[in-house]
């Protein structure tokens, strides 16, 4: 009785992993008929967004980059709270990665932005730097945002957007803040790779430099990243508004 339990038990969870890869095989078929219907219209410009989705980084057991008293749990949200829009979390909570890019994937028409501070083995290292995803999940692969365990398709190349949105915020950041200029650059970070608006990820300080560190410290300095997080995602608004749509050219002879 015992070893007929055992096989049924066996076999539903057999019959459980095989609608999950039947069900992520249909998607990944979806994602590319959709991406090859895409491929055949003519570009278009993107529209401006509707909402700003902010990521405190770490909370609650994880506390993130440390130095004595200064949490970088902490500067996150305290970063975040300076700009008035949504937010992954609120208070001093944990949330999941998962749960955090599956919050951004269920609000339409908007961008991301995960606020980050540094650590490095080396002191010396000081600066801001802004990443955006080496590769992002495709749009129509969003349902199964909660499921990180599953295969999901990534686009080839760096979405251009979340590149735009990360030159604009560092620029900003370097600024307002003065600071060493890290540059932007690719990272495949899990909260920005796996939401599909455009996104990026802020490092605003190092929590292992002296330097970095007596800065961070000041609600001041904090008041100019967080300004500098604002200037940067309405300097990529406002570009992406002047930019105009690309309309189709119709061929005469073929009406």
């Amino acid at each position: 009785m015992k070893s007929l339990r055992n096989i049924l038990a066996l076999s539903g969870l057999l019959l459980m992993m095989a609608s999950f890869v039947w069900m992520q095989f249909r998607q990944t078929e979806r994602a590319k008929s959709a991406a090859e219907r895409k491929a055949a219209q003519p570009p278009v410009a993107p529209g401006p967004f509707a909402v700003v989705v902010l990521d405190p980084g770490h909370g609650g057991q994880d506390s993130g980059a440390m130095c004595g008293g200064l949490l970088e749990k902490d500067l996150t949200l305290d970063v975040a709270r300076r700009i008035a829009t949504l937010m992954t979390r609120l208070g001093d909570t944990y949330v999941s990665l998962a749960d955090r890019a599956a919050f951004a994937n269920r609000i339409r028409n908007c961008i991301f932005v995960s606020i980050h501070f540094n650590e490095d083995n080396k002191p010396v290292a000081s600066g801001v730097e802004t990443y955006y995803a080496s590769h992002q999940i495709a749009t129509s692969s969003s349902v199964a945002s909660w499921l990180p365990f599953l295969w999901r398709p990534l686009s080839e190349s760096p979405n251009p957007e979340s590149q735009r949105l990360a030159g604009f915020i560092q620029e900003a950041l370097v600024v307002r803040t003065r600071a060493i200029d890290r540059g932007t650059q690719p990272g495949q970070f899990f909260v920005i790779a796996n939401v599909t608006s455009p996104a990026a990820l802020i490092e605003g300080g190092f929590l292992t430099n002296k330097e970095d560190i007596s800065k961070l410290a000041s609600e001041d300095y904090r008041d100019q990243i967080a300004a500098a997080v604002a200037d940067g995602i309405l300097h990529y608004r406002d570009a992406t508004s002047q930019r105009k749509p690309t309309l189709a050219v119709t061929d005469p002879g073929r009406r």
